[in-house]
């Protein structure tokens, strides 16, 4: 197979998965996007949190809502927890990497503020504990997953709300969560600007 035709087929099949999953994440992102909305009318801010290449989407979320997606509007309250080197790399170092979105929630999340996890196993521990660090101090939470939605899945509770990537390769999962981050950053804006 030529360098062109595997190209060919990497597209085809992000296209096949984007198509599989709209049928499944159209409607949990819509109340994703309610969520976030609501915490922003409030004066809530959003946390998010992934590692590797989910660290990048969370980064992108936050950079999006604090800068400016689409159009020229007010500056939302985002905090990609994934940023600040001294404090991932203290708390990594002093306690474990399980605890580098959990401590930081802790310190910074208050009641009604909401959290993006996001981990296309669903099973990341770090991205777990935040979960359970974000319940413990009364955040909402949005989890970004993929496969069977891993242990995030079974953790969530009342309002939270999985949107899950029925996928088990970790690129086309990727590429779905980008789709439903610009999904949010689109409708937040005509939601709260429109």
């Amino acid at each position: 197979m030529s360098i062109n035709d595997n190209i060919q087929q990497l597209f085809r099949a992000s296209i096949d998965t984007k198509q599989q999953a709209q049928a499944v994440v159209t409607e949990p992102i819509a109340r994703s996007i309610g969520l976030m909305v609501a915490a922003l009318r409030r004066g809530n801010k959003i946390l998010s949190c992934g590692n590797g290449g989910s660290a990048a989407d969370a980064q992108h979320f936050a950079a999006e809502l604090v800068c400016r997606f689409e159009r020229e509007r007010p500056e939302l309250a985002a905090i990609a927890l994934t940023t600040d080197t001294s404090a991932l790399t203290a708390i990594a170092n002093d306690y474990d990497f399980s605890e580098v979105f959990a401590k930081q929630i802790r310190a910074l999340g208050q009641a009604d503020d909401l959290l993006l996890a996001i981990s296309t196993s669903g099973n990341s521990p770090s991205v777990v504990q935040a979960v359970e660090a974000a319940h413990h101090k009364g955040l909402q939470v949005v989890a970004l997953t993929g496969r069977d939605g891993g242990r995030i899945g079974e953790l969530l509770q009342g309002s939270d709300i999985e949107i899950r990537v029925p996928s088990k390769v970790t690129a086309r999962i990727q590429e779905v969560h980008l789709l439903a981050i610009h999904c949010f950053c689109h409708q937040i804006d005509e939601e709260l600007f429109g």
